[in-house]
């Protein structure tokens, strides 16, 4: 501790102190009195910004979202250039930006515009930073190892997106990326693909209780009815049902199942919307529900008991 910092201690007059840089406290090491509690950095600016060790200087956090990961000094903003005092100044500072644009590369030039879209779409989808990141540094690969050429922008975006979805277990479906890239869902699914296989990307199967949550607080359902849902679809898992069929069907005709146990009643178009897929799809998966789980009788039961309150309400 520098020498300007050292003073006795008020209680026992020991000037055995010693400061605490995690709390920003200074304590008397010998009766443990805070001599004083206010933040005192003697070290340098140094910060956390990665993981593990490394350390860097002060200032903003590096990020895959920024064409040059946020690291570029720019020039200006046109409409900053022309506050400048004298037109001499204004001249050689648009002079200065016009350069600073012409001597980007084309890999640049490229980033910017992508990561611009990037940003679009994972807002629009509602996906965490770290999605973001994720799909980010895809992207960066993808053109670096000119994968991008013959493919539009937005549909190598899409497929960035939907990789980092899947790596980090995000439940979106192509259905979705689709609607908020304006890129068809086939053209996604196909650049996906590719990208995979090219760089080797290892994603796990979706599994369909990743979407429960999300389309049961899109339904407003009960947590009963959530628990339920997870109940059948263990059961069908066991009975192999999962297997081969979209994860989303799966999930979304689970849930309508269980929504009818619960005297939740919604329709089928409801469901369908939420999940994204048709109506046919739901029915197709309802009806293989209820023939290998056996659970047509609990639904009659239900039906039954509902026919029977209807009753006794009409003759009050």
């Amino acid at each position: 501790m520098p020498t300007q910092f050292i003073k006795k201690c008020p209680e026992c007059g020991s000037i055995n102190l010693r400061h605490d840089e995690q709390k920003g406290e200074i304590l008397c090491h010998d009766c443990g009195l805070v001599v004083e509690d206010k933040m005192i950095d003697f070290g340098q600016e140094w910060s956390h910004f990665e993981e593990g060790d490394k350390k860097g200087r002060g200032g903003a956090p590096m990020s895959m979202q920024k064409f040059d990961k946020g690291l570029t000094t720019n020039i200006g903003e046109i409409s900053d250039i022309y506050r400048l005092e004298g037109a001499k100044q204004t001249r050689k500072f648009l002079r200065l930006k016009k350069w600073q644009e012409r001597v980007s590369t084309s890999i640049e030039r490229n980033l910017r515009l992508a990561m611009f879209e990037l940003r679009r779409v994972a807002s629009f989808l509602s996906l965490p930073n770290i999605v973001r990141e994720e799909a980010s540094r895809v992207y960066n690969v993808v053109l670096q190892r000119g994968l991008v050429r013959g493919r539009s922008m937005e549909s190598v975006i899409a497929a960035c997106i939907y990789a980092a979805c899947r790596s980090y277990n995000i439940p979106r479906t192509l259905d979705e990326i689709a609607n908020a890239s304006e890129v068809e869902r086939k053209e996604i699914g196909r650049t996906y693909r590719f990208i995979t296989r090219k760089l080797t990307i290892k994603v796990t199967p979706s599994n369909p209780k990743d979407y429960i949550p999300r389309f049961s607080s899109i339904l407003h359902l009960s947590p009963k009815t959530q628990n339920d849902t997870l109940r059948i679809l263990r059961r069908a898992e066991i009975s192999e049902l999962t297997s081969g069929r979209g994860p989303a069907g799966i999930a979304a005709a689970a849930l309508y199942v269980a929504a009818l146990l619960n005297d939740e009643k919604k329709t089928q178009r409801e469901v369908a919307d939420v999940a994204g897929i048709t109506e046919v799809t739901i029915r197709n998966r309802y009806k293989e529900l209820l023939e290998k789980l056996d659970l047509e009788e609990k639904l009659k039961i239900k039906e039954a008991e509902a026919t029977k309150e209807k009753e006794k309400e009409k003759k009050k």
